[in-house]
């Protein structure tokens, strides 16, 4: 098994933070930001190591969500941890296998090619994008100030 994590990171409009796949698996569609966990590396440490690679956000990490196990090359298994997040600091920019990152609400993610399993994930931990209302989200995604 090939251990992985991810972050699950909402903002205080409840949209939900995505990144577009740059590499496979999964290439061009959308997920959460997250990977392999490495060698002495903790899940803690993995998340906030993918989360600012992927993303340019520092963030606080919370309580594991859930795990799901998905099918990877070579008939291993990725066994994913994915963790509650808050964003601590930074300026929202893709990089390392993020092709682009940004926050989307519910109407957009609904209209976002996602990977597969992971709506379903989320939906089972009462994580998926749900829009504040009377609160307009910032105009560009940059713009958002950091939680906390």
């Amino acid at each position: 098994m090939i251990r992985c994590v991810g972050a699950v990171v909402h903002d205080h409009y409840g949209r939900l933070l995505l990144i577009r796949r740059a590499t496979e698996p999964g290439r061009g569609l959308w997920s959460i930001p997250g990977g392999r966990v490495l060698p002495g590396e903790t899940d803690v440490d993995a998340v906030r190591r993918e989360t600012l690679e992927e993303t340019g956000l520092l963030v606080e990490v919370g309580p594991l969500l859930g795990s799901v196990q998905r099918d990877a090359p070579g008939a291993e298994v990725y066994d994913i941890h994915d963790y509650s997040a808050r964003v601590r600091s930074g300026i929202l920019l893709a990089g390392d296998d993020a092709a682009e990152a940004r926050w989307v609400t519910a109407a957009e993610y609904a209209q976002l090619a996602i990977v597969e399993g992971l709506t379903e994930a989320l939906r089972g931990w009462s994580a998926l994008p749900t829009d504040v209302t009377g609160r307009d989200p910032p105009a560009a995604a940059g713009d958002d100030p950091p939680a906390g």
